[in-house]
């Protein structure tokens, strides 16, 4: 990474944080969000709240370390070796598995505007594989061609979502929000629950930090993204999101593979729903692309510290990690596959879930790590990042036993990779090339 060309500027990186958090979520997300009707707008809030003291603390966290890497960075910094790797191989397993869960969405969302695409299933499948691997193919010609196509797709979905979430407003029917917790559970665990589902939609927070070795003045350019983008798309989000829950009536959007464009349609016409459809399939190709760069990205710091395997610290003329990026992109195809015979939407809610729960933890080892390395830090700070850290358990309870065991799971798969590099290292009297804490 130290030898790559640091090929992204400031309004590069603004359009991949704004990028990778407006994706799939704000169009599919209003579907799994139906069964707790205008309860979960107690979710929307506190995620939102949440999401944005997170954003401030790995901002701060920009300007203290300026190692490439992003939570796996400020973790190994604060806690060593050990917990680096548990913050890296967890974040690797959020990114690969949420790349499934855009590309599913990419795919109900052009099944929006073109039905044959996704009448069966293995339809359904094959277009997710496909717009996978056209975004890998778009990282692997460089990092610089996926920064242009960050910027591309950004201005295309951003400007219309505000548009659709401003007219909108004037369509939504309070009857909509009636009865308020139409779930029946008391409100704690809606909320819970909520803030779970709705935390997807604003993953990507993080996004800056990540590839900070081909960032063009890193220690100012990536907090002012993080900060810029999170406000900018979370808001965003959040508007359009509760525009159409108020838009359909409940059981059509428990339903839909696609909401938005429903909500499009029924209002203006086919028309509108069809440009609906393809913002929406714009939005979640753009996001794909961005998650797909940040693939290799976030395991090659760790391979250069001796922490995954060698091999995930290849990188090609350009600086392009393409191993870490094959492999990812592999794993996420494994999972569209095995899980393909679920609709769109029970495949979609499954993933956010697992990709959710597998992020969580490495934001609140970030925010561990920050109490940890900035003890001078200000009055003010440290009741943000309590803040961030409530929010963080309060959303991994919400993920559910299913979820939690999944990610308990995966957690552990890694644990033989770390013992065998650990061997290895020790055998082979090497340290990391960046060096060991």
């Amino acid at each position: 990474m130290s030898t790559a060309p640091r090929s992204l500027g400031l309004w590069m990186l603004i359009a991949l944080v704004i990028g990778n958090i407006i994706g799939s979520g704000v169009f599919v997300l209003p579907a799994a969000l139906a069964p707790y009707g205008a309860a979960s707008l107690l979710g929307w809030g506190i995620s939102l709240s949440g999401a944005l003291m997170l954003a401030l603390v790995y901002a701060w966290l920009a300007q203290i370390v300026p190692d490439h890497g992003g939570a796996y960075a400020y973790a190994r910094r604060a806690f060593g070796d050990r917990v680096g790797f548990v913050v890296a191989w967890s974040y690797w397993v959020c990114v690969w598995s949420a790349n499934a869960a855009i590309a599913v969405a990419f795919a109900g969302s052009l099944g929006a505007v073109w039905p044959a695409a996704t009448a069966t299933p293995a339809r359904g499948a094959v277009c997710a594989l496909g717009a996978l691997w056209l975004c890998t193919s778009i990282s692997l010609a460089g990092v610089r061609e996926a920064g242009r196509t960050a910027i591309v797709t950004t201005s295309l979905k951003l400007v219309p979502l505000i548009v659709f979430g401003l007219l909108g407003l004037g369509w939504v029917h309070a009857s909509a929000f009636h009865p308020f917790n139409a779930s029946g559970l008391p409100l704690v665990s809606v909320a819970s629950s909520v803030a779970a589902l709705t935390l997807w939609a604003f993953l990507g927070l993080e996004t800056a930090t990540v590839p900070t070795g081909v960032v063009r003045d890193p220690q100012r350019t990536v907090p002012r993204a993080t900060v810029i983008g999170m406000t900018m798309a979370g808001l965003a989000t959040m508007l359009t999101c509760t525009v159409v829950v108020g838009m359909l009536p409940a059981d059509v959007l428990h339903a839909s593979a696609a909401p938005m464009a429903e909500a499009a349609r029924r209002v203006w016409g086919n028309s509108a729903g069809i440009g609906i459809g393809v913002i929406a399939t714009l939005s979640c190709f753009g996001a794909l692309n961005g998650w797909v760069l940040l693939q290799g990205q976030v395991t090659l710091a760790p391979a250069q510290d001796g922490l995954f395997p060698r091999a995930f610290a290849r990188s090609d003329q350009r600086g392009t990690p393409w191993f870490g990026l094959l492999i990812s992109s592999m794993l996420a195809s494994a999972l569209i596959v095995s899980n393909y015979s679920r609709t769109l939407v029970a495949l979609f809610t499954f993933t956010i879930l697992l990709s959710t729960a597998a992020t969580l933890l490495p934001y609140l080892i970030t925010v561990l790590a920050w109490w940890r390395i900035d003890r001078a830090g200000r009055a003010w700070r440290r009741w943000v990042a309590l803040g961030a850290l409530a929010f963080c358990v309060w959303a991994l309870i919400g993920t559910g036993a299913e979820t939690l065991l999944w990610g308990a799971l995966l957690l552990l798969a890694g644990l033989p990779i770390y013992l065998w590099q650990r061997v290895s290292v020790t055998r082979g009297g090497m340290k990391g090339k960046r060096g060991t804490v």
